[in-house]
């Protein structure tokens, strides 16, 4: 018998438009903070690597704070919905402020403004936002192939903006007049566009419901719990563990392709080659997020896709380390281009996983959990995106490096080949051998067909 539909394709493309603002923030941020703070204010990129760093330490909490502040929401707009919508305003001020650090103020003051925007950021506005944005996806339908549909929409738009932001930025800065004025007016310019289109996105989607959500399963208690035992169930559920897991690595390794800024300014003499790369990643990734609804449909489930992806892009990363080595540019490109081809498919259906996630602790627990479940998806690119930023600045600053110069020391040459060949590979593998272990879709039809033999 075939699932009912909820959505049309209108819906499913609003939605995914979502993925537009966030990464206007989350692509600016990520790509281009480091540089403009080293490069642009002069800051030490150990110092801005060790304030992250300890932002981080508050984020953990807000993301299940906000989590379960979504789940015990009700209002005319549904759950996630308020969350999504006027989270986003905080995070078009605070991306716009970290942009706008005063030249004229001392060094001290400018990290300490640095530090206090980028916390709000992240662990305030970003997490109230991109938590409530993921649990849509559980919250507008019930039906697993639109779910997919969604998070393949969704990343569609987040990697064309990836792609977009990584592309233009350097020339949109320089076209501005260069200096820490063009880069204030280009952050005002993402901020407002973001705030459009998450406006947009909020109203294209209706959450269903409550009767809807849980009609066929057994009457629900109302959820009254804290914040405790919302970590218990988080932590009793492995697979949960896993994407959390997964999220964070895939948000270093992020953060070192991101490194690729450096790499290609220093390495390989041309700066303008990073948009180039950028092409390499995110174009194979929007092409396979384009298939992975019917790839799903092919091999019947998630699972198995995911790490056949998975092993394309070990393969795929493996062969860049080769030709960086060699000095092939094109290889590296056409290498780049096939590990992100092999990334697509968990990209596009890693929402419609962590929604069998949530599906697996209703069945163990009796517990709906949605927007405390999504938080893995703000714990994931928040901690693995800043310690990635944080990670990066230790190790550059631990080389030598100084954004005042022009050339580089042999010892920061060397540790950009790790950051931006080995690092990355060595990542991937780690989340092949997780990727075999996330059969949740799997476990959860065992435990329907045991409930339904015990009536």
């Amino acid at each position: 018998m075939a699932e009912k539909t909820y959505l049309k394709w209108y819906n499913k493309v609003g939605y995914g438009s979502g993925d537009i603002a966030g990464n206007v923030v989350y692509a600016f941020l990520s790509s281009f903070v480091m540089i403009y703070l080293t490069n642009t204010i002069g800051l030490s990129a150990g110092i801005v690597g060790t304030l992250i760093a300890v932002s981080k330490l508050f984020d953990g909490f807000t993301d299940l704070f906000f989590g379960a502040m979504i789940d015990k929401t009700r209002s005319r707009l549904g759950k996630a919905r308020p969350w999504m919508l006027y989270g986003y305003f905080g995070c078009a001020i605070t991306l716009a402020a970290i942009f706008a650090i005063p030249v004229s103020w001392g060094t001290t003051a400018q990290y300490a403004w640095f530090f206090i925007t980028y916390t709000l950021l992240n662990g305030v506005f970003y997490t109230a936002n991109n938590i409530a944005y993921s649990a849509l996806t559980s919250l507008v339908t019930k039906n697993s192939k639109e779910r997919v549909q969604m998070g393949s929409y969704r990343f569609i738009f987040a990697f064309a903006t990836s792609l977009l932001i990584q592309s233009v930025t350097v020339g949109f800065v320089a076209q501005c007049g260069g200096g820490a004025k063009a880069w204030r007016t280009v952050a005002v310019v993402y901020a407002i566009v973001g705030l459009i289109v998450n406006t947009i996105s909020v109203f294209s989607v209706k959450e269903l419901p409550e009767e809807e959500l849980n009609a066929g399963s057994k009457a629900v208690e109302e959820e009254k719990y804290g914040l405790a035992e919302a970590f218990k169930l988080l932590a009793s559920n492995k697979y949960y563990l896993m994407i959390c897991g997964i999220y964070i690595l895939q948000q270093l390794y992020g953060a070192m392709i991101n490194s690729g800024i450096y790499y290609m300014t220093y390495v390989l003499k041309n700066e303008n080659l990073y948009g180039v790369f950028s092409w390499a990643v995110n174009v194979p990734l929007i092409i396979a997020l384009i298939f992975t609804p019917a790839l799903v449909g092919k091999w019947n489930g998630m699972y198995k896709l995911n790490y056949r992806g998975y092993v394309i892009a070990v393969v795929g990363r493996a062969l860049v380390v080769v030709a960086g080595y060699i000095g092939s540019v094109p290889l590296m490109l056409a290498f780049t281009a096939l590990a992100a081809l092999g990334q697509g498919p968990w990209q596009g259906d890693m929402n419609a996983v962590i929604a069998s996630c949530s599906e697996y602790t209703f069945l163990t627990k009796g517990k709906r959990v949605e927007g405390t479940m999504y938080s893995c998806t703000s714990l994931g690119v928040k901690l693995g995106g800043g310690l990635g930023t944080a990670i990066a600045g230790w190790l550059l600053s631990w080389s030598k490096f100084d954004g005042m110069l022009d050339v580089q020391p042999e010892s920061c040459i060397k540790m950009l080949h790790i950051m931006y060949l080995w690092l990355p590979l060595i990542i991937d593998v780690v989340i092949l051998l997780v990727l075999t272990r996330m059969n949740v879709e799997g476990v959860n039809e065992k435990l329907k067909a045991e409930k339904s033999r015990h009536g």
